[in-house]
């Protein structure tokens, strides 16, 4: 999986090595996933930044095997086939591990995608509906850069460009990364905490359109 190199701006990665996962108390921790097909509940890849107390970000990324077909469009998308996912846990038993940590956090997507993907995964399986905690860093771009409305918009691919941020677009990892970046960002231009700009923690909206920029 690529990786980006660390940068100066706020929020520069300490990237975990050998598939550990972070763990202590997080200021919030950004998620993001990439599915195999359209079906929402194909998750391929989960991946997160934990953001610390002094706003250092901790990644780390788990590719998961979905159980189904890949979509041409979806692999040419974010380079995952089966065999990148021949070894790798199924939704189950990648989400008996990660759930602890993300239900002692709030967490930032960017856009609901991540959250309705959970939602729909944890329904595919029959597992427990997700009691997570949810802000949207497009809500908070928004906030902290409402001119680029009409202007390119708020997506990771323009924020990107219009913010100068350096990843690997359609890596959960690095776009997990990218949403914390957006974040602490905005925390800066706002001269807001990550608390007074995401208001009160907020559910998934599960009945919105399902796409991610």
């Amino acid at each position: 999986m690529p990786h980006a190199q660390p940068t100066s701006r706020p929020g520069s990665p300490d990237r975990k090595h050998g598939g550990s996962l972070p763990n202590g108390t997080f200021r919030f921790i950004a998620l993001d996933v990439e599915t195999a097909s359209r079906d929402s509940a194909s998750i391929c890849q989960i991946g997160l930044a934990c953001v610390t107390a002094s706003s250092q970000i901790v990644t780390y990324s788990t590719y998961v095997n979905p159980e189904q077909s890949f979509s041409p469009f979806n692999t040419e998308l974010h380079g995952i086939d089966a065999q990148t996912v021949t070894s790798a846990p199924c939704f189950p038993e990648a989400w008996q591990r990660l759930k602890p940590l993300l239900q002692l956090h709030h967490l930032v997507q960017h856009s609901s995608f991540d959250s309705r993907a959970l939602d729909a995964a944890c329904r595919a399986y029959r597992l427990p509906n997700a009691d997570l905690s949810w802000s949207d860093s497009v809500r908070i771009a928004r906030k902290a850069w409402p001119e680029f409305k009409g202007n390119g918009g708020h997506g990771l691919a323009n924020l990107k460009q219009e913010l100068g941020l350096s990843f690997y677009h359609h890596d959960a990892e690095e776009d997990a990364r990218a949403a914390a970046q957006i974040v602490l960002l905005a925390e800066a231009r706002l001269g807001q905490s990550f608390d007074q700009i995401s208001g009160t923690a907020r559910r998934a909206q599960f009945n919105l359109p399902l796409t991610k920029p």
